[in-house]
């Protein structure tokens, strides 16, 4: 009795392997798979089942990212998505237009002009405002008007990347940055960070809590999709997206530093299709490759983040340097400098930049230098001056001291130890000697 039953259960078995079989060979469609008899499935199709299942996930991604953007704009008064016009960018802003919240204001749209982008940039974002329907706030370096590249270079100095650029990541993006989020009284922050790109996105998730800005809300709704991933939407509904792409760009950011990739311009997004090997641009973490080039950071590292959305990218400055000050005493206006320098009495003055880190850092000590010296003691902004602190300061970079002797001459306090003991001993020697 027993092995008549045996034999029955390895038919049993061998039945529905064998029709496992063959339901491996040939899966279905969605609409397909329900009520058809084993008999009907057709060859295995290897494009179609492909292009099936990344449909299946690009639902699913829209879906995710959607709800994600809806817990946004719903739960939240003020949410801003800060649009740098990249691919992602591109469909986060699809994604708001079509759920009605670019239209309706639950969400604003700000952007950085760090008045080094590709003169497409900006272009392009007249062309997807009058698209979508809606105006974006633009903010750039503090006391410039938008726009106004001659003012940006007047008062920051059109070399300031090439001189500190993590100066330059503050004064053109971190600050207005910040500005823009501040201004707008944001309380969610949208933005369009993957996993995919790597480096110090490696892990994030869908929601987190700022790193900047006070701890606000950050919701990155595409942070699961891939590079080709962002294509694929794109390409689904034809989104709007940055004119570089065609150019071989994969990721946009400024003029300066930014290349195609590879440098010889072979892979292009053109006409929502790809041209050459589309995996230069779509492997893990070679999204950004392009941008950055040719910058480090101040400890030699590469860069591969701009600043914004690192830890620790703290507010540039709020108030002007020296503001409480019963000891330093301002020079307003150039006029105000050379009547010093004529007044036949010995002071010291420095140059400064509120922005700048090295002028922030000294600030403490050079307070004390009235009480050490019995001088007196000047502060004059020159990053509203360049030409003239130039000229008649000695003056190239931030801070620069000078000794203002009883003839009229500015001599430069060229050490870098900004103690009060050496800038004292540089000053009480009249401007002859420098610290040791």
């Amino acid at each position: 009795e027993r092995e008549p039953r045996t034999m029955a259960l390895l038919s049993l078995v061998t039945a529905a392997a064998s029709a496992y079989a063959l339901s491996a060979r040939a899966p279905l469609g969605a609409s397909q798979r329900a009520g058809v008899r084993m008999s009907d499935a057709k060859p295995f199709d290897q494009e179609k089942f492909i292009a099936e299942s990344k449909e299946m996930r690009l639902k699913h991604l829209e879906e995710q990212a959607m709800w994600a953007l809806k817990i946004s704009c719903e739960n939240y008064e003020n949410a801003v998505f800060p649009n740098a016009m990249i691919a992602g960018d591109c469909v986060i802003t699809h994604l708001l237009h079509r759920l009605g919240y670019l239209q309706n204001g639950k969400c604003k749209v700000m952007v950085v002009d760090t008045f080094h982008l590709f003169p497409e940039t900006m272009e392009f974002l007249k062309e997807i405002e009058d698209h979508y329907g809606f105006k974006a706030e633009v903010f750039c370096a503090d006391g410039i008007p938008v726009g106004d590249k001659a003012a940006f270079d007047k008062r920051y100095g059109a070399d300031l990347w090439k001189e500190d650029i993590e100066q330059y990541d503050k004064v053109c993006k971190v600050e207005p940055f910040q500005r823009g989020l501040k201004t707008l009284n944001t309380d969610c922050m949208i933005n369009g960070r993957t996993r995919w790109q790597g480096f110090e996105r490696a892990w994030i998730d869908q929601f987190e809590n700022a790193p900047i800005g006070g701890g606000l809300a950050k919701c990155n709704p595409i942070a699961y999709w891939t590079f080709e991933d962002t294509f694929d939407y794109i390409a689904k509904y034809n989104v709007p997206s940055h004119p570089l792409h065609a150019k071989g760009y994969p990721s946009i950011g400024d003029a300066k530093d930014t290349i195609p990739i590879p440098e010889d311009g072979s892979v292009r997004w053109v006409n929502n299709k790809w041209e050459g090997d589309m995996t230069k641009w779509c492997d893990y973490a070679t999204e950004r490759k392009g941008r950055f080039v040719g910058l480090a950071n101040k400890d030699g590292s590469t860069k591969t983040e701009c600043g914004i959305h690192v830890a620790g990218a703290e507010k540039t400055f709020d108030r002007d340097l020296w503001d409480t000050s019963e000891s330093v005493q301002t020079l307003a206006s150039p006029e105000e400098v050379i009547a010093l320098k004529e007044s036949g009495k010995e002071a010291v003055v420095v140059v400064y930049a509120p922005w700048c880190q090295f002028c922030q850092a000294m600030e403490e000590e050079y307070d004390k230098l009235a009480a050490e010296t019995g001088l007196p003691i000047y502060k004059f902004r020159g990053d509203e001056e360049r030409e003239f602190v130039e000229k008649n300061m000695n003056t190239k970079s931030f801070p620069t001291i000078n000794y203002i002797g009883t003839d009229g001459t500015a001599t430069k306090y060229e050490s870098e130890d900004r103690s009060v003991a050496a800038m004292a001993a540089f000053a009480k020697a009249g401007g002859k000697v420098a610290a040791q």
